[in-house]
C-alpha cells in the first residue's frame, strides 16, 4: 500500500523475484485492458484517466478471477488493492472463499511533494511499455524510447493536476483502511524515501522481522 509513485509497482516487482510468487497489480491489468479495448478497457478508460477509483463490482471481478488463476496458490504480491474501506471486505470475502489469510500489509511512506517530482517527471512508451523518468532514469535521446524507439508520453494521471487529484482520494479513501489493517496487526511501515535498492533492503529487513 501507499501513495500513488511511492515505488509500490518497484517494490512488488522485487519481492516477486525473490519469493517466486506472482506480481499482482490491479493498475496494470487495468490499463493493459484499455491499451488491447476489451471491453473492462473500454468501461474502464475515462475512469483512469481522470485519475478516480474504478468502481467496486469491476475490482470485485477482477481480483476474484485474477487469483484464482494457478500461478497465485501459491502465494501472490498484491499491488493497488484494497483502496477502499468497501474494498477491504471484497478482498475478505475472495480470500475466505479460496480459504487464504494475508500474512502482512506494508505501507510505502513518502513526502507528497516528492511523489509530485516522481509521478510528474515519468514518461512511458506507448509501444513497449518501457518507464522513463526526466531526472532519475532519462532515456539515451530525450523523448525517445531506448528499447524500440518509439516517442515517450506523458500519462494523462501523471500530470501535475490529476497527480494531485489522485493524493487527495488517496488521503479520503484510502488511508483510512490503514488503520483497519494496523488493528488486525498486519500492517507494517516502510520508509520508501531514497533510491529502490535502499527500499527494498528495508523492506526485506521489515519482512525478515514478521518471519
Amino acid at each position: 500500500m501507499g501513495m500513488p509513485g511511492v515505488g509500490k509497482g518497484t517494490q512488488a516487482t522485487t519481492l516477486h523475484e525473490q519469493l517466486g510468487v506472482p506480481h499482482i497489480s490491479t493498475g496494470d491489468i487495468l490499463r493493459e485492458a484499455v491499451r488491447q479495448g476489451t471491453t473492462l478497457g473500454r468501461r474502464v478508460k475515462g475512469i483512469l484517466e481522470a485519475g478516480q477509483l474504478v468502481p467496486d463490482d469491476l475490482m470485485r471481478e477482477l481480483i476474484a478471477e485474477r487469483l484464482r488463476q494457478d500461478d497465485a496458490r501459491n502465494g501472490f504480491v498484491l499491488d493497488g488493492f484494497p483502496r477502499t474501506s468497501e474494498q477491504v471486505g471484497i478482498l475478505d470475502a475472495v480470500l475466505s472463499q479460496l480459504s487464504i489469510s494475508l500474512d502482512g500489509v506494508y505501507l510505502l511512506t513518502a513526502p507528497e511533494e516528492e511523489i509530485v517530482r516522481r509521478l510528474g517527471g515519468r514518461r512511458v512508451c506507448p509501444k513497449c511499455s518501457a518507464v522513463f523518468h526526466l531526472e532519475t532514469r532519462p532515456p539515451a535521446s530525450a523523448g525517445v524510447c531506448d528499447g524500440c524507439g518509439s516517442a515517450l508520453v506523458q500519462r494523462p494521471d501523471d500530470t501535475e493536476e490529476v497527480i494531485r487529484d489522485r493524493l487527495r482520494v488517496f488521503a479520503e479513501e484510502t488511508l483510512p483502511i490503514v488503520e483497519t489493517y494496523r488493528r488486525r496487526d498486519l500492517l507494517r511501515e516502510v520508509d520508501a524515501t531514497g533510491a529502490p535498492a535502499q527500499v527494498a533492503q528495508r523492506l526485506q529487513q521489515t519482512l525478515e522481522g514478521v518471519s
